[in-house]
């Protein structure tokens, strides 16, 4: 006999303003045990000194967090010039501290725009990149450092909001895999001075702005479960950005089979994924082929409420 799992069966999108000083993991679990749901995950983690935009994916959303690591990201973030960490953040141990040349807004913004485009970056020691089947983190705690390979990554825009002289703000767009951290230090190193950050607040991942973004505290003075699972975006949110489909009663129970189906695909492309509704609720993922063929990709268990996009 198959084991039950404990909990409430809660799908849906939860976008997480994440407190200062816990993790990532931590945060998920907090807000999981509020909903009493099943089944829940995060789509891209945050350092514990960071805040801001977390998703929580609860029940059959987790089957479509893949879409989400894969999304770009925003942060701001304040950066300290001058003092040098081994972890590239204010909760590091210094290594050093350097003087600060004299520096413009003007001079600082050019140097932000060296490093704009596709960038090589190393992930930090600090981060939870594997080596060997052990996380980064963890040999760094050891006072351990291995050699990692550079990562093509992508800064769409760095804008700098404030500058102080010995520290700045500033908002970056960037693709997945960037380190802000490495960003800030290797800013630093071309400022010719070092710089760890002092603070970074997520605020987009992929489609989800911060505007909607509510905190723990918010959540827990809410009166009831009806109220926390008002609280939820659908599930299709995740996945809003690809083509629509509206099947009929015959295609959707071929697909639920994990058999195909065929149908007029209007303008849909050929060989690519498309959303699956059935009497306007969310299916699941579907792949069009050639000659009207839909094929089932990622399907939900059951059928769930969709959303408007």
């Amino acid at each position: 006999m198959a084991r039950r799992r404990r909990g409430l069966p809660v799908d849906g999108v939860l976008l997480l303003d994440k407190p200062r000083g816990v993790s990532s993991n931590h945060a998920l679990q907090r807000a999981r045990r509020l909903f009493q749901a099943q089944k829940a995950g995060h789509t891209g983690t945050l350092d514990p000194m960071a805040t801001g935009l977390l998703p929580v994916l609860f029940g059959e959303a987790t089957k479509f967090s893949a879409y989400l690591l894969e999304a770009d990201k925003v942060y701001r973030t304040r950066v300290e010039l001058g003092v040098l960490t081994d972890s590239g953040d204010a909760e590091g141990e210094v290594l050093e501290r350097r003087s600060i040349p004299a520096l413009s807004a003007a001079d600082l913004e050019g140097v932000l725009a060296r490093f704009t485009g596709e960038i090589d970056q190393v992930p930090p020691m600090h981060s939870a990149l594997k080596h060997q089947g052990r996380k980064l983190y963890e040999l760094a705690r050891e006072g351990k450092t291995v050699t990692r390979a550079a990562r093509r990554v992508t800064v769409y825009d760095a804008r700098l909001l404030a500058f102080e002289g010995t520290a700045f703000e500033m908002e970056v767009h960037v693709s997945k895999g960037t380190y802000i951290r490495t960003l800030a230090e290797d800013i630093g190193l071309a400022l010719g001075c070092g710089a760890h950050i002092s603070a970074l607040r997520r605020l987009k991942t992929g489609p989800f702005e911060g505007a909607g973004m509510v905190t723990p505290e918010a959540l827990e003075a809410l009166p009831d479960q009806a109220a926390l699972e008002a609280m939820l975006l659908p599930v299709d949110v995740l996945v809003a950005g690809l083509p629509r489909l509206a099947l009929d009663a015959q295609a959707a129970g071929r697909l639920r089979h994990g058999q195909t189906a065929r149908l007029d695909t209007g303008e849909l492309p050929v060989d690519g994924l498309a959303r699956l509704y059935h009497d306007e609720a969310f299916l699941g993922l579907g792949v069009v082929r050639a000659a009207g063929e839909i094929a089932p990709r990622r399907l939900l268990s059951t059928a769930v409420a969709a959303g408007s996009a």
